[in-house]
């Protein structure tokens, strides 16, 4: 499989939980002693997970949450002022293999963010308590967002001397509006989760006890009831679309898109079993289907190192 994730060594996971139910993938963020804060070896394990999801035709929904009673409340701040220090020499030992982009060490919640978007199975995240720093804007990429009454959210970059990473400059005013997103950055303030529904953050606010079993419901809809290939390409089209210059590029993808598909075995279990008032059993998988009709979203500009 092509895929644009970074490749990470095969090993156990340790700070996140990754399990497939019933067509769906859990993520689980797991420190929950540390409020699940971000590090080094989470992102690799992020990384992991997202391009397992990716691969596996087992999977045809990926759910995000955190362990506890924290999403995630940012970067680990264990390591004082040198936290965010490329400089700094056991940062740049840990990180030595992420690479560099720009001529500067890649930053590490760009790298989760991107692995993100480019999991083709559709990502929702249920975020159960203060989603602050990396632990909000790692949820930018994820397709769905829903928030328990209890979440908080905050881009707190600027009251730490910092600004916003993980791709959010690209992402953040395209969810919100670029009016709401400079005052959530500017401010760098932490705001609830009736903020963010009012903000279009996320898309609903739930009771603590709802939160998980809704995220499950619409990943549930999802594997039952549509076409896996459908799906992912539905997902790439729309977030590549965000930034076209014109229409006439969502025409031209959408012509070749369903001149393709409309020749697949998917479209004909599809309207066939529409007409005879079943179930669908999609046959095609992404693994083996999915058609290369443009190029693999989120990709990397020619000349960007």
């Amino acid at each position: 499989m092509t895929s644009t994730q970074d490749p990470v060594t095969e090993q156990a996971y340790t700070e996140i939980a990754y399990e497939v139910s019933d067509g769906v993938a859990t993520i689980t963020l797991d420190r929950p002693d540390r409020l699940n804060a971000f590090t080094t070896t989470m992102m690799r394990e992020l990384v992991r997970a997202y391009g397992e999801a990716d691969a596996d035709d087992a999977v045809r929904a990926v759910v995000v949450t955190g362990r506890g009673r924290g999403f995630c409340a940012g970067a680990d701040l264990q390591r004082g002022g040198s936290t965010f220090n490329a400089e700094d020499p056991a940062r740049a030992a840990e990180r030595r293999d992420i690479g560099t982009i720009g001529g500067a060490p890649r930053d590490g919640g760009g790298v989760t963010s991107l692995a993100s978007a480019a999991c083709r199975k559709p990502v929702i995240a249920a975020i159960n308590g203060p989603a602050v720093g990396i632990g909000a804007t790692m949820t930018l990429p994820m397709d769905i967002r829903l928030a328990s009454e209890t979440a908080k959210f905050g881009f707190v970059f600027a009251r730490r001397g910092l600004v916003p990473e993980a791709a959010s400059s690209w992402f953040l005013p395209r969810i919100v509006g670029i009016s709401q997103a400079m005052e959530w950055v500017a401010t760098g303030r932490v705001f609830g989760a009736e903020e963010a529904l009012a903000g279009r953050l996320v898309s609903k606010v739930l009771p603590p006890d709802e939160l998980l079993p809704h995220a499950y419901g619409i990943a549930q809809e999802i594997a039952e009831n549509t076409s896996a290939v459908s799906v992912a390409v539905s997902k790439q089209m729309l977030w590549a679309m965000l930034g076209a210059d014109t229409p006439w590029e969502a025409h031209r993808v959408d012509s070749q898109a369903i001149y393709r598909l409309g020749q697949s075995a998917d479209v004909v279990e599809g309207v066939q079993s529409f007409l005879e008032k079943r179930s669908p059993a999609f046959p095609n998988t992404v693994s083996a289907d999915y058609p290369e009709i443009m190029e693999r979203w989120p990709s990397r500009p020619a000349g960007m190192d």
